[in-house]
């Protein structure tokens, strides 16, 4: 499937406002940028689904949240422990969170035996070095070159453990499983979308990155919304 590209505003055009049937939908994210958190929420609540796995929460935190209870951020700030957790605002997650009756998971933490995933395969010299400088970009060109590999091999580790989660999930409670995650989790190509097909081809997975204008990595939707103010994001590293 060609990916669907929409500029967004403030809200979907009618056009984007569903998803293609899935087993599985990956929804990417800036992980400050608001409207990416509202439109999450709306896509949650016109997939229904059976669980929605957080990139952001252990299996613990999730596990505080009982069916039936309150899912305003206020409540699930002080249940959460959120607000020491790094993450943005509750306020941002929230709305996806009440979207849903279904279940809250996470995927922070230990997922079993990753073996079937390939970590320990050597990734083509190409993509390597794609993902190398892109850790690189992420990190204001602060890293030296002798620790991007660990940089990379801790994103793939990542991607293996959301996978392994999202499967976890999708066996206990059945399609269609959403998992929230940022965007270099949510790419096609080389994130937990392609972590799934290595483990479970025949699954259906659709993964949504969201932009803020620049150019995308491959996905089956791709949106795009205004960047919200914020500082200069390398300060920290100088």
């Amino acid at each position: 499937m060609r990916p669907i590209l929409v500029w967004l505003l403030l809200t979907l055009p009618a056009g984007a406002q569903t998803l293609p049937p899935a087993d599985v939908y990956v929804l990417g994210e800036v992980h400050d940028n608001p409207t990416h958190h509202a439109v999450q929420a709306r896509l949650v609540a016109g997939i229904d689904p059976a669980a929605v796995v957080f990139e952001m929460l252990t299996q613990d935190q999730a596990g505080r949240v009982a069916p039936g209870a309150p899912r305003d951020a206020e409540t699930l700030d002080a249940l959460l422990d959120w607000s020491g957790g790094g993450w943005p605002d509750m306020a941002m997650y929230a709305p996806i969170m009440a979207a849903s009756d279904a279940p809250i998971l996470g995927a922070a933490g230990p997922a079993g035996e990753l073996g079937a995933y390939g970590l320990e395969e050597p990734l083509p010299p190409e993509q390597q070095a794609g993902r190398e400088a892109l850790q690189q970009a992420a990190h204001c060109g602060a890293l030296p070159d002798d620790a991007l590999p660990r940089f990379v091999a801790r994103q793939r580790a990542m991607d293996a453990r959301f996978a392994a989660h999202v499967l976890r999930a999708l066996k206990d409670h059945g399609p269609p499983v959403v998992l929230i995650a940022g965007n270099g989790h949510a790419r096609a190509d080389w994130g937990v979308p392609a972590a799934i097909a290595r483990v479970r081809p025949d699954l259906r997975v659709v993964s949504v990155v969201q932009g803020e204008g620049e150019e995308m990595p491959p996905a089956d939707v791709i949106l795009h919304a205004p960047a919200p103010e914020r500082g200069d994001p390398c300060a920290a590293f100088r």
